[in-house]
């Protein structure tokens, strides 16, 4: 290693080194991690006590703020102690420049790893919803751009399952509608794990694509729209009325590539919310009861939405008419030719890097639009 790269990893060491303390430092302020911990050695002390479970109600609940602490604390604690040591292994390499070429680059990527969690644990003080917590249900349906359209759907959802997995969270497929020629007409599909609504919500609105068509023989450049909406799945704690009798409820065969039990027998559910009209499907387990279950938790997730819809409304309808999934609406751009961009219109966040994007590198678009929500928020309170 030349003199001048080792003055270079060292600035490199020092730099990190210093953002990853200040990270650091602003999350137990705002996590407030001191009263946290002062709280969870509280807490502890009366899980000490004998008598507890004589209140299982009261029990319970103590038990499960503890655990809501502990989930805030440990995370910091753990990054607290590799910042130690990776400081710790920055003076001693410090004591002999250039002589430890291997632990030079893994104390980089330490580093480089500890501020990536850190804007990540950033990213979820901004989750303050009411719901931002809960699963996510992802609806993604073909606008204006036929064929393309359709395709599109089909790389969108890739998009957000490759995010997903990155994430670790797990994925399942509700239903898909094949398109007559390539792609999907739509798909709907849940995201479970925590804060998974939480962030998913920024990509509600219209995605617009922009590419040289691969199904239009003299390759021109061709505009394809696909609305994506997402829900919070809450489970049980839905608690929006449903009449029996405004449900109309058809059974039929699924379809889709593969599988013996595929077309065999009558297990897809369709339940149509009369009133409303409002249409939900699932087709992706065997058991027709389960694909019932899940169907209903859609639908009182959409039922839910637009009651909270109906609300903002008629409180000063801060969102306005469902835009339409076309030319002008367009929440936010991907541009493959004659160049490369992602760029969300209301955030004006971009990135040339549209395969990334494409891969799942969504992180930056999210913080971007939460950054942008908490923005709007504090001016409509003001």
């Amino acid at each position: 290693m030349t003199d001048e790269e080792e003055i270079r990893c060292s600035r490199n060491c020092s730099a990190r080194r210093a953002t990853c303390a200040s990270g650091l430092s602003s999350w137990e302020g705002i996590f407030d991690i001191a009263r946290r911990q002062q709280e969870i050695e509280e807490l502890e002390q009366k899980t000490a006590d004998p008598d507890l479970w004589a209140d299982t109600q009261a029990a319970q609940a103590l038990m499960q703020r503890l655990s809501q602490l502990r989930e805030v604390v440990a995370p910091y604690r753990e990054l607290e102690r590799r910042l130690d040591d990776a400081l710790a292994l920055c003076e001693l390499l410090a004591e002999e420049p250039g002589a430890h070429a291997d632990e030079e680059r893994e104390l980089q990527a330490e580093l480089r790893h500890i501020a990536t969690e850190l804007d990540r644990r950033e990213l979820e003080t901004l989750l303050s919803g009411e719901h931002d917590a809960a699963d996510a249900i992802v609806e993604i349906k073909a606008g204006a751009g036929g064929t393309d359209a359709c395709d599109w759907v089909t790389m969108l959802q890739r998009m957000y399952l490759r995010w997903a997995e990155s994430h670790g969270y797990q994925v399942d497929v509700l239903d898909e509608s094949e398109a007559d020629v390539a792609g999907l007409r739509s798909t709907t599909f849940l995201i479970r794990g925590r804060n998974a609504y939480g962030y998913m919500r920024s990509e509600r609105g219209v995605h617009r694509l922009v590419r040289i068509s691969p199904f239009d023989a003299n390759k021109r450049r061709q505009t394809s729209f696909a609305s994506v909406d997402v829900l919070p799945d809450l489970g049980e704690e839905i608690s929006v009325e449903i009449k029996e009798e405004d449900l109309r409820i058809d059974y039929y065969r699924s379809s889709g590539a593969g599988g013996q039990h595929v077309n065999k027998t009558d297990s897809a559910v369709r339940i149509t919310h009369i009133p409303t009209g409002i249409v939900v499907t699932c087709q992706n387990e065997r058991s027709q009861h389960k694909n019932r279950a899940m169907a209903m938790h859609v639908l009182q997730a959409r039922l839910l939405e637009r009651e909270r819809r109906e609300n903002e409304e008629r409180m000063a309808a801060l969102r306005g008419e469902a835009k339409a999934n076309e030319w002008g609406n367009q929440d936010r751009s991907y541009i493959f030719q004659p160049y490369t961009l992602v760029k969300d219109h209301r955030t004006n966040y971009e990135t040339g890097d549209v395969i990334g994007v494409m891969n799942g590198n969504l992180d930056p678009f999210m913080q971007a639009y939460l950054q942008w929500q908490q923005s709007r928020n504090r001016e409509e309170a003001a």
